[in-house]
């Protein structure tokens, strides 16, 4: 997991804290966002390996980030992992 750069996208600082603090222990690089626009504008400026998104989320819900995720014209947008989260 050394170097691997991880997008969090959920509107809860708490979750968004606690994952950043263990994936930086493992070494990660581990970018924030409180919503799925900001989720987006951060995937597409960050090109990360993995994203942990949230599904219940204000302004562009998580079902709707992955799919426009999906959309970035990026080499590897298709390929890379999203992992839902939700209560």
């Amino acid at each position: 997991m050394v170097g691997t750069k991880i997008l969090v996208v959920d509107d809860d600082a708490n979750i968004c804290d606690i994952l950043k603090t263990h994936f930086e222990k493992e070494s990660c690089e581990v970018i924030t966002a409180s919503d799925g626009v900001e989720g987006l504008a951060a995937f597409k400026a960050n090109s990360p390996d993995l994203v942990l998104l949230d599904i219940m989320m204000p302004k562009m819900d998580g079902f709707e980030a992955a799919r426009q995720i999906r959309r970035v014209p990026h080499k590897d947008a298709q390929m890379i992992p999203i992992i839902a989260m939700s209560a």
